[in-house]
């Protein structure tokens, strides 16, 4: 805590803080089509944006919600927007397609589309599109973690890994095809053909200039989530990642972590704030 302190006081920055966050106004912009032309069934081409009142130039969080992508809506998530929009963030709150109604890939697709329209109109908002971030929970995190190691899906809107300034995946899972995920899942999300499931995985997607990433877990995940998470950090250091950081967060279930994001001192939110603020500051001395 000591040395992040140290970078953002660099650049006149500070760590955060719940109380001050807390008075800061949000306005919100809501159902905001990311693909015009889609008309999805339940909004699911939609996204709502949390706004911090009056600021312009401000850094951008784009969430996605977990539920093994097949449940999930952002009227669920106003939390997320709220909290960091308060902290100062430009914050898109995500719908994406689900199965049975879809099949991967549709999920990351509409994942990396939904970026693709934040990282082109958010200045129109206040956010700084060159500061853009993604966080997700559970499935919500795969999908983060997916659009940050597979450059495919980023590629099909003419942007990069490179577009991505960091990512937080919480609670994820990274090998789709081990024990706990497409093995024991419902087959209308990856299918049943196992190299469709290796090819969904993105730990095996791995480089050594993905995107920094902050990798946060509970202390309650179920034991295969918790070792699939320390185990991405191992694997992303050996492929040479110079940003990568893994934290459990104790006391936490792996629906908790989440939802408790907005109590104040949360620490997966404060985390998740230092990280933004840090890989801000660290680009600026670049």
């Amino acid at each position: 805590m000591k040395i992040v302190a140290a970078i953002l006081a660099l650049f006149g920055l500070t760590m955060p803080s719940t109380a001050r966050a807390a008075d800061t106004a949000v306005r919100v912009v809501r159902d905001i089509a990311y693909l015009p032309d889609a008309h999805y069934a339940d909004n699911k081409d939609k996204l709502d944006l949390y706004l911090p009142e009056g600021r312009t130039s401000v850094p951008v969080i784009v969430s996605y919600y977990g539920g093994a992508l097949t449940a999930g809506d952002k009227n669920q998530q106003t939390f997320i927007g709220q909290r960091f929009a308060a902290a100062g963030f430009a914050t898109a709150v995500v719908n994406y397609r689900l199965s049975p109604g879809v099949m991967h890939p549709a999920h990351v697709q509409d994942a990396a589309a939904s970026f693709a329209w934040v990282k082109r109109h958010i200045a129109e908002y206040g956010g700084n599109p060159d500061q853009v971030f993604v966080i997700g929970h559970s499935a919500g995190a795969y999908l983060v973690a997916l659009l940050a190691t597979d450059s495919r899906y980023l590629a099909a809107h003419q942007l990069s890994l490179r577009d991505i300034r960091g990512a937080v995946p919480v609670s994820a899972f990274y090998w789709v095809e081990r024990t706990g995920v497409a093995p024991d899942r419902d087959k209308s999300v990856w299918g049943t053909d196992k190299s469709v499931w290796a090819d969904a995985s993105p730990a095996h997607h791995l480089r050594k200039d993905a995107p920094p990433m902050l990798v946060l877990y509970a202390d309650g995940d179920e034991a295969w989530r918790r070792q699939q998470n320390v185990e991405m950090v191992q694997v992303l250091k050996a492929t040479g990642a110079a940003h990568v950081d893994l934290a459990q967060i104790a006391g936490r279930t792996h629906n908790s972590i989440w939802s408790k994001v907005a109590e104040p001192n949360d620490e997966a939110a404060e985390r998740i704030i230092q990280f933004v603020r840090m890989h801000i500051a660290l680009r600026a001395s670049q």
